[in-house]
């Protein structure tokens, strides 16, 4: 019997604390999610350690579609600095452990979904485990969700090639998108701020993670 509370504390003691993530919001959000859930069985007994999990596999031509390892995950969320006050648009839920996590840093979560059994499948995780302030919704990602615009904060939950416009024009006055942007270990994370009609971009640092469908050049690479 895996003792999965034992290896949550080991997983943020050795691969989130050590990545300079000192965020007590944060931290305590990745001790609480059970990540094994959002997996399928047959990967719960790996669940914790440092990598990406497949949770569907790539179609032909497309990229599959993983939960993202813990550090670089927790290192962004770390970036996007949500607090309670916060409405959130995550893009490319998958399973729905980022939103579970989102959930306990926001007041409230927009998570969307293109694939309709990824989409299934958080809603039915997140409702079972409470985390009732997400609403699970279905889309194309690089389109966002205008229906709820303007957002907080708008996270993208995998690597992109670009940043599209619409996305961008949800965010609310002074709101910020973190992304991770390019493709391979040459990806660096990003943090988009909108000013009036304007947009910031700063760069803080590299990381590699799976690509999310849709969003153009990225889908003409192989992982």
């Amino acid at each position: 019997m895996i003792d999965f509370e034992a290896a949550r504390i080991k997983m943020v003691d050795n691969q989130i604390r050590t990545t300079d993530v000192t965020s007590h919001s944060i931290l305590n959000a990745f001790l609480t999610v059970p990540r094994e859930v959002f997996v399928p069985s047959r990967l719960q007994p790996v669940a914790y350690i440092d990598t990406d999990l497949e949770i569907a596999p790539a179609p032909p031509g497309g990229v599959g579609r993983y939960v993202m390892e813990p550090s670089p995950l927790a290192k962004l969320l770390q970036l996007a600095a949500i607090t309670k006050e916060h409405v959130v648009l995550e893009v490319g839920c998958g399973t729905g452990y980022c939103s579970a996590i989102l959930s306990l840093l926001a007041g409230s979560v927009v998570a969307l979904e293109s694939d309709a059994e990824l989409a299934a499948q958080a809603t039915s995780k997140l409702s079972e485990l409470g985390y009732d302030n997400v609403a699970v919704v279905s889309g194309e990602l690089a389109k966002g969700y205008p229906a709820e615009a303007p957002y907080d904060v708008i996270f993208i939950n995998g690597a992109v090639s670009i940043v599209p416009e619409d996305l961008l024009a949800q965010l609310r006055d002074g709101g910020r998108l973190v992304a991770v942007v390019g493709t391979g270990n040459a990806s660096l994370a990003k943090v988009f701020v909108r000013e009036g009609g304007a947009y910031s971009e700063s760069a803080f640092f590299n990381t590699a993670v799976k690509p999310l469908p849709g969003f153009g050049k990225s889908e003409a690479f192989v992982f």
